[in-house]
């Protein structure tokens, strides 16, 4: 076989599916390269008349609005786009309130469908607005970055940020399908990459050792764009949270392991103002070395533990620790007030995801805030 046959090869076996099982609310994830080309085929299946809203950002638009409209002409679908600005501030009432008006003006009926087409930023918006506008029209989630592919365009959260915290205005509303070309992926800059990077390894650490040491030997390939290496990491990390998701849907138990991270992680991204000082993956990153340091002092899991999450995290280009963004936080006791207003809050405890080992998360709900504001503290000062 020549070398041009082994990588046509490559590329055919670079195809994953993925369900989501919730009954009469099931839907597949379409994981593989080229799929936008396909988009349009992909999607007349579900629609009952051959109509749709494409709502994405500037940067997405800009390399690849062209190549799904084309393949929606192609299958006969009519189809309407919308524009945003790109980044965290567009998750906001401004832009919902846009997005609800827009699919209004476009004559979406709740049969139809809106693409959110776009990284998480765009699928979280565009999901809420979805799910309130008419009381609920359908909606298909392509999303255009790493994150988004393995994890906030599954399981039907949708949100904007308040004022208040990260997520804390939105609804739990199921996509009718997920459409992950890993080919968009290629136009992402490497910042954004490794942000995303950070969900695939909180899959291994919450719940899968094997997984994360496969991918503390595969990363090197998965980052550089290698296709199985990319299809098997979202594959994997889908198939996990799919799991959880069928489980328990609207997080009332096991779901909210999938926020190993995100408890400190969204202090920080709050304390920050939702900037590109710090990116939601590179956040969750900070978040789940925490999570760790934090266990391993609690006696929780063994020694190294920590030591090991950090190295790989850094290998990526992950930063671990608070020195890069240190004189944009407040205190110990700001930050603690931030997480009171995590969504996962219970009766005035903070609710976190702590860990017994890699691969072995849990959910904890009696941590001491006292000890608490030592670990912060300390935190804080670390360089």
């Amino acid at each position: 076989m020549t070398t041009s046959d082994q990588n046509v090869a490559a590329r055919e076996t670079a195809r994953a599916e993925v369900a989501v099982d919730l009954a009469d609310r099931s839907y597949q994830i379409s994981i593989g390269e080229g799929l936008l080309v396909h988009a349009g085929e992909m999607i007349r299946p579900l629609l009952k008349r051959p109509v749709t809203a494409i709502v994405t950002d500037e940067n997405v638009a800009r390399h690849h609005i062209a190549t799904l409209t084309a393949s929606l002409d192609a299958a006969g679908i009519a189809h309407s786009e919308l524009i945003l600005p790109p980044g965290e501030g567009t998750k906001s009432q401004q832009y919902l309130m846009q997005v609800c008006d827009f699919i209004l003006g476009a004559g979406i009926e709740r049969s139809d469908a809106v693409i959110a087409f776009g990284g998480g930023v765009i699928g979280d918006l565009v999901g809420f607005a979805a799910a309130i506008v008419r009381r609920g029209v359908n909606f298909i989630q392509i999303p255009t970055s790493l994150l988004a592919q393995v994890d906030s365009s599954v399981g039907g959260k949708t949100a904007i940020n308040s004022a208040h915290g990260k997520n804390l205005i939105g609804a739990f509303h199921q996509p009718i399908a997920v459409l992950a070309d890993i080919a968009v992926l290629n136009t992402l800059p490497q910042r954004e990459i490794a942000a995303g990077y950070a969900e695939v390894a909180k899959y291994g650490l919450l719940g899968d050792a094997g997984f994360f040491s496969w991918l503390e030997l595969n990363a090197p390939r998965l980052l550089a764009g290698d296709p199985q290496a990319r299809v098997h990491a979202i594959r994997t990390s889908c198939e996990a949270k799919a799991a959880i998701v069928a489980e328990d849907e609207h997080e009332h138990g096991r779901r909210a392991l999938l926020n190993l991270g995100h408890t400190f992680g969204h202090a920080l991204e709050r304390a920050t103002s939702y900037s590109d000082k710090l990116l939601h993956g590179e956040a969750v990153a900070i978040g789940m070395a925490q999570a760790f340091r934090f266990s391993e002092s609690l006696g929780l899991c063994p020694a190294g533990s920590a030591a090991r999450v950090e190295a790989h995290l850094k290998s990526v280009g992950l930063t671990t620790t608070l020195a890069l963004i240190r004189k944009h936080l407040p205190g110990a006791d700001d930050l603690i007030e931030m997480m009171r207003q995590d969504k996962k809050a219970s009766a005035g405890k903070i609710t976190f995801i702590l860990v017994k080992g890699v691969g072995d998360a849990y959910i904890d709900k009696t941590v001491d805030e006292d000890v608490l504001r030592e670990f912060l503290n300390n935190e804080l000062k670390l360089q």
